[in-house]
């Protein structure tokens, strides 16, 4: 059976911008009930009251104040090593074979040399590998016949240590992708591993980032 409480909830976990600004209490509850209830009687298929969902609403937003805000603030006060890089080239590849057989080249060559970066990861349809400028030479010579899609110099990394428990915690990476974009943050590309994750973001915006991502673990 159908309640006005479940309704709601559904409707709002529906839409991640108005969750978060209830879990903030950033949101006025009546103007938000009277914009939302014509399209929760028509899945009630009958009159709801504006009063009985700003209850709803009210009680739902003290919950995701605790589920959210205090399991999501206890992972970012855990966050570990903040690692910054700069000086980095993103290549673009649509994937092929000879892609592959390149770079396992490639990557065989800089096995030995000291504190590069390098990272690769592919989709469906196509393959970026990040390395350091410092060897940007040699993707030249290894994909020298090679047509890249895009290429972006002048990149930076900001790479997180995660607490092992955050694969647990729902709405992490939402919450620091959202502080970053509210700061007009650019994010490249997104790297990450079950404890891990990389932003890459213009060597311009680096500073900016890991001084948001470092407040994070004061919030």
């Amino acid at each position: 059976m159908k309640t006005i409480s479940s309704v709601v909830e559904n409707y709002i976990k529906n839409k991640p911008f108005l969750l978060n600004g209830l879990s903030l209490g950033i949101v006025n509850l009546t103007s938000l009930a009277r914009v939302i209830q014509a399209e929760l009687e028509h899945e009630m298929d009958k009159e709801v009251k504006q009063g009985a969902i700003v209850m709803a609403l009210k009680r739902l937003s003290e919950e995701l104040e605790f589920r959210l805000n205090h399991k999501v603030e206890k992972i970012l006060k855990n966050l570990g090593e903040i690692t910054v890089r700069s000086s980095l080239v993103d290549y673009n590849f649509t994937i092929n074979p000879k892609v592959l057989n390149r770079q396992a080249e490639f990557i065989s060559e800089i096995s030995h040399f000291p504190d590069v970066f390098y990272t690769s990861s592919r989709g469906v349809n196509e393959t970026n590998i990040i390395v350091s400028d410092s060897v940007s030479h040699l993707m030249d010579k290894h994909f020298a016949d090679e047509r890249w899609i895009h290429k972006v110099e002048n990149l930076a990394s900001v790479t997180v240590k995660l607490p092992k428990d955050n694969v647990s915690v729902p709405g992490l990476f939402y919450y620091v992708f959202q502080r970053l974009a509210w700061e007009g943050i650019n994010i490249c590309e997104v790297i990450s591993t079950n404890f891990e994750f990389t932003v890459i973001v213009s060597e311009e915006q680096v500073d900016q980032a890991f001084k948001v991502i470092k407040d994070l673990k004061n919030t």
